[in-house]
């Protein structure tokens, strides 16, 4: 069976039953999906914390709005 035949079918559930179906498919493709942070491992984030350019900007972003 292919999706365009489940299509009717699912257009006929519940509300909760499709949440079901939407909460069984995501789990469904989680499960193809390999794991994209290693863990135990360390990983670089940009904070604007210390960033000039960033409250410069959030400044005149301030001042416009006023």
């Amino acid at each position: 069976m292919n999706a365009v035949e489940l299509f009717p079918t699912l257009r006929n559930l519940t509300r909760a039953d499709k949440l079901k179906v939407i909460q069984f498919l995501v789990s469904e493709l989680s499960r193809d999906e390999k794991p994209s942070l290693e863990q135990g491992a360390t990983y670089p984030i940009w904070s604007p914390l210390n960033s000039h350019a960033a409250a410069h900007q959030l400044a005149q972003q301030l001042e416009s709005d006023e």
